[in-house]
């Protein structure tokens, strides 16, 4: 312990550099990176390259932390460094990968990834990257042959076997997809990316029911793929079942507001059963996205004359008609609108314009692809089947009435995007408010919410134990360089005042916060134990000591599914069982100060994680009960209802955090109402 004060002592002042740990300093940037304090990581990656340039593992974290702050060309850079110095470490060839991906240098991550296949001919995702690169580029049979090799490896990777039907689809070998779909299913059926796969096949072939069928499963297994709903509301269109087709358009717009297809296609359809002023929403939304597309401008403009806003539509058409000048059907539905008003001359001119235009196909000076229908303008005119539908691309404004379906370049595009192996791999769309913590630095909030307060903490502030005021937190603010030395030196004072006062757990409580400030875990937790050892109930060195544990844990655990990790040779493992030190901890907690809120809310993520949602739920609802105000055990409990199906309590509880000042649960309000457990 003493060893490795003193060595710690040796890494400020920063012109020191060439004396620092770098071993403790490597570990304390690594903690920082898998924390996603970014900057804060590279900071300290310079300090360990700037005292031993000739070191790869710097080079290629602080590429990592590069990558994950989309400076692309600079994580290229540092893992070529890497790679200079050390040419058989697989990740930084992965990592150099990604980023010549993210700069379209497929070339090059292609060379990157067969490289690599040198030394770890077995490595999974590798082979995955390089089928998708190949796929990007268009070469098919390269990218058959890498899965075949992805497949020999691992017979039951199911996601090989769904990318090498969509390559088999590119060759047109329908019955091979089929057959790879199959499998896929038939390995894991609870893979909802499979039967979306068969079911988008099947919709090809018309095999309008089956497809719905196969949805139907795809969709059971992820209610929140907004691609899904869309898809299912084609087949069921094809079958004509107007009223699911509108239904799964609503509940793929409550996933992803913001997706086209749905917006334009559910405009059509609400303006086919008459719900006119709905359906001008849903354009209007079309037109916001795409300022310039003419068949959503024309749509609106039927609508504004359906509705009686004569003037908006005469506008709409003639904003179509200046684009298009051959579009009769703009023509005709002008005339109409312009009778409407009194503008006989500006009707009769339009008249006259489509007449013109007849006489002109007639005698061969137009296109016959120029629409002469007077009916034009109504919602009904195409009946078979394949005049039903267009393609996205399709610019084509004679095809304003017809159903958009994705092109094939954006069906394909889950599979061209999942390249594998960036290191902070995490669900960002629905995240839990994080555990408390206490700590000296604390966010500003935009969004003013209640001081967290406990009468033990504040008596602790104000004996003078601490050298700064402790705040109870879960939303640190991340240190500055200065705030890091200043830790460094308060860690030095500490170790005097303990050397001279062992026994004083108030001492050691504090340089157990320093060490976790600037994320030195281990001796973290070994100050906080003896802390506890000193006065066993002094319960904030049981808090920390859970809450240190339980970020270490976590890191741990991401080592462990990392496949870049270069450091260890072994990756390390974690159990459910290890989080029962945790446990017990906040356990201890609860016994010694029952009214401590945040020992009951941590406890309730930490039986999350561990997927024990039930007795979470209790947690947090003993919180709540000692707190009317917390907003983050409401928004927790929420999601915990959500993960459980209960979408009705869930709502309702982040619709309260919301209230309180958690801005984010509305997004995610939005996100599962009306939507089917």
């Amino acid at each position: 312990m003493v060893k490795n004060i003193i060595l710690l002592l040796l890494f400020f002042p920063a012109y020191l550099c060439a004396q620092i740990n770098t071993e403790r300093v490597m570990t304390i940037a690594r903690n920082a990176l898998y924390f996603e304090d970014y900057v804060l990581s590279i900071q300290y990656f310079n300090q360990v390259i700037n005292a031993k340039p000739y070191l790869y593992e710097p080079y290629f974290f602080r590429g990592l932390a590069k990558i994950n702050l989309e400076d692309y060309q600079g994580a290229e850079t540092d893992c070529s460094a890497a790679i200079e110095r050390n040419p058989f470490v697989v990740g930084a060839y992965q990592i150099r990968g990604l980023a010549r991906i993210k700069q379209s240098k497929f070339e090059g991550a292609i060379s990157d990834y067969k490289t690599a296949l040198q030394y770890e001919p077995e490595n999974i995702t590798l082979w995955h990257n390089l089928s998708l690169c190949h796929i990007q580029k268009g070469d098919y049979d390269a990218a058959k042959k890498d899965l075949g090799n992805l497949l020999a490896l691992s017979p039951k990777y199911t996601k090989a076997y769904l990318m090498r039907g969509e390559v088999l689809l590119k060759q047109k070998d329908t019955i091979q997809a089929y057959r790879d779909f199959d499998l896929a299913i038939e390995m894991d059926k609870y893979d909802p990316d499979a039967w979306t796969s068969r079911a988008i096949l099947k919709l090809q072939q018309a095999k309008y029911t089956e497809a719905e069928s196969d949805l139907n499963q795809a969709i059971h297994l992820n209610v929140k793929n907004a691609a899904n709903y869309v898809n299912r509301a084609l087949a069921r269109f094809h079958q004509n079942n107007l009223r699911g087709a509108m239904s799964d358009y609503d509940l793929a717009l409550d996933v992803d507001p913001n997706n086209f297809i749905g917006h334009y296609n559910r405009g059509l359809l609400r303006a086919q059963v008459g719900d006119d002023n709905r359906a001008l929403e849903d354009f209007d939304f079309v037109i916001k996205m795409e300022p310039d597309n003419m068949m959503a401008i024309f749509n609106r403009g039927l609508l504004k004359y359906q509705t009686g806003d004569y003037k908006g539509a005469i506008k709409d058409y003639s904003t179509v008609i200046n684009e298009h000048p051959n579009f009769m059907a703009g023509y005709y539905n002008r005339a109409e609108a312009r009778r409407k008003i009194g503008d006989k001359n500006g009707a009769e001119r339009d008249e006259f314009k489509i007449l013109k235009m007849q006489l002109d196909r007639k005698n061969g000076l137009l296109s016959s692809n120029t629409n002469n229908d007077k009916s034009a303008g109504n919602k009904d005119e195409n009946t078979d089947d394949k005049s039903k539908t267009r393609k996205k691309s399709d610019k084509n404004v004679s095809n304003y009435g017809k159903i958009v379906i994705a092109d094939d370049s954006e069906s394909d595009q889950k599979y061209n995007s999942y390249y594998r192996g960036k290191v902070q791999d995490r669900n960002v769309e629905v995240r839990m408010e994080p555990m408390y913590v206490l700590t000296y630095y604390e966010k500003m909030s935009e969004v003013k919410r209640n001081i967290n307060y406990h009468k033990f903490i504040d008596n602790l502030n104000r004996s003078g134990a601490l050298p700064k005021r402790l705040y109870i937190t879960n939303d640190e603010a991340p240190l500055s360089e200065a705030q890091v030395k200043e830790h460094f030196a308060m860690i030095d004072t500490h170790t005097t005042e303990i050397v001279e006062n062992p026994q004083d757990s108030r001492k050691r409580f504090s340089r157990a916060v320093d060490f976790y400030l600037v994320q030195d875990f281990e001796n973290s937790i070994e100050d906080l134990t003896q802390a506890i050892l000193n006065d066993k109930t002094f319960f904030p060195a049981y808090f920390m000591r859970a809450l240190v544990r339980y970020k270490q844990l976590e890191y741990l655990k991401a080592e462990g599914q990392n496949t870049a990790n270069v450091s260890q040779g072994k990756a390390a493992m974690v159990a459910a069982i290890d989080y029962d030190v945790v446990k017990n901890d906040l356990d201890n907690v609860i016994a010694l100060a029952p009214d401590f809120v945040y020992a009951y809310y941590n406890r309730g993520n930490l039986l999350s994680v561990l997927k024990d949602y039930r007795s979470a739920i209790i947690d947090y609802s003993k919180a709540i009960d000692l707190n009317k105000d917390f907003a983050e055990a409401y928004y927790n409990r929420g999601l915990t209802y959500i993960f459980l199906g209960n979408n009705k309590k869930g709502i309702a509880d982040l619709s309260k955090a919301g209230e309180l000042g958690i801005v984010s649960a509305y997004n995610i309000i939005k996100r599962f109402t009306e939507v089917p457990e």
